[in-house]
């Protein structure tokens, strides 16, 4: 099976990866982070709203 990587001369230690890791980790949480809901009472407003704009005026 060919290697991975190239060139293998040029390794990171167990620590720099880690830091690595962890902030690529914390970078996909605040990218993937779900969006906040509304309160239920402006959900309810823009449903009225968006029923008003498809009624023939």
């Amino acid at each position: 099976m060919a290697s991975l990587f190239a060139d293998d001369s040029e390794q990171i230690d167990r620590r720099t990866s880690r830091s690595i890791c962890d902030a690529v980790g914390e970078r996909l949480q605040q990218s993937l982070r779900p969006e906040p809901r509304l309160p239920t009472h402006l959900e309810q407003l823009l449903d009225e709203l968006r029923q008003r704009e498809r009624e023939p005026h």
